[in-house]
């Protein structure tokens, strides 16, 4: 018995946010005062970085759970699958619903609870559940539906990852550039068919490194904002993830003999170009290998960072071919990783 993914889906918002869409802004260090630096300087400085380009906005009438049905319906069409054959529908998300008109984070019902609802799925055991895990969140629960068909608990489980970041950000904060909506979802199912989900691990670093994400008020003090915004060290995390991540991603392979030699693609979590092509450099120097061409295919040029639907929809983009010059065939091995907030970091190695 094995467990594979058999249906994928992804819902990319219509809007983009280009990096000139942010010439007007004015931003501010985390001490209150201006940044001096010319904007365009500083747009430029924030491209050769992080390697974004555009991001993807949700529409205003969309919430988190609507995009997160958005890309479910796709993946249960893709699977043809009766979606009142599901055990369970895990969301991974990191807000709740934000109204575009209100900071306030809306968690009751449960978002997988609204996306079932959306579903009209009648059946009351297919379980709805929400995952909070950070960035990490959507491999967490693939990771735990794993768990739930290897344990004879489940047959067929929905995993989606959605958010809508762009309504957490603060526009005095040079970080908001990175941040972007969507949602990915994917379909795994029991099966006698070899290969799918071959180890997995998981992490949470909590005791210097929890609040190396976190939520505080606008860098902006010469306004009047009650509200809150998602904040981060981006040093710090930079340092945690080169020293943390390749370490967990060597540990799945060594979980199952592989080599990163037997790897076609690393798909990791979108954050930051830089950092992930370093997390690569340093997972290869492992195994005192060079990395080779094209094997982490990156979306996060015109997507940017939206949190837990990135891996979920690059791995949608990527099976179905609408990633330049990237392909991937059956019996290929592929690594997934991620990390962020907590700090929790997880993995698994999947064989298609």
């Amino acid at each position: 018995m094995h467990t594979k993914i058999t249906g994928t889906g992804s819902y990319i918002p219509s809007q983009i946010e280009r990096n000139e869409d942010f010439a007007n802004h004015q931003f501010f260090n985390d001490n209150g005062t201006p940044i001096e630096s010319d904007i365009h300087s500083i747009i430029d400085k924030f491209k050769k970085i992080t390697g974004i380009e555009e991001r993807r906005y949700a529409s205003n009438h969309l919430n988190t759970s609507d995009l997160a049905f958005l890309s479910a319906e796709k993946a249960i069409k893709d699977a043809q699958i009766d979606p009142e054959t599901l055990n369970y529908i895990i969301v991974a998300h990191n807000f709740g619903d934000v109204d575009k008109n209100s900071a306030q984070g809306d968690t009751v019902p449960s978002l997988a609870a609204r996306v079932k609802h959306k579903l009209k799925i009648k059946n009351p055991f297919c379980v709805a559940y929400d995952v909070l895990f950070g960035c990490p969140g959507w491999i967490e629960g693939v990771i735990q539906a794993n768990s739930f068909i290897r344990s004879n608990m489940a047959q067929k489980c929905l995993i989606i990852g959605a958010e809508t970041l762009s309504r957490v950000i603060d526009p005095h904060d040079r970080d908001s550039m990175i941040y972007s909506d969507g949602s990915g979802a994917v379909i795994l199912e029991k099966t006698e068919k070899e290969g799918g989900i071959l180890s997995s691990v998981s992490a949470s670093y909590t005791l210097e490194e929890s609040d190396f994400l976190f939520f505080d008020k606008t860098y902006n003090n010469s306004i009047t904002d009650d509200n809150k915004y998602i904040k981060m060290q981006g040093r710090k995390i930079y340092e945690f993830a080169l020293n943390r991540v390749p370490s967990a991603m060597k540990a799945c392979l060594d979980d199952v003999g592989l080599h990163c030699n037997d790897i076609s693609k690393i798909l990791i979590h979108q954050a930051n170009e830089k950092m992930d092509e370093a997390i690569v450099k340093r997972f290869y120097k492992l195994y005192d290998q060079t990395v080779p061409d094209n094997v982490m295919p990156m979306i996060i040029q015109t997507l940017g960072n939206s949190s837990v639907a990135t891996i979920p929809t690059l791995y949608d983009l990527l099976l179905k071919e609408k990633i330049k010059d990237q392909h991937i065939n059956e019996g290929d091995i592929l690594l997934f990783a991620s990390v962020g907030a907590g700090m929790n970091i997880n993995a698994f190695v999947y064989q298609v």
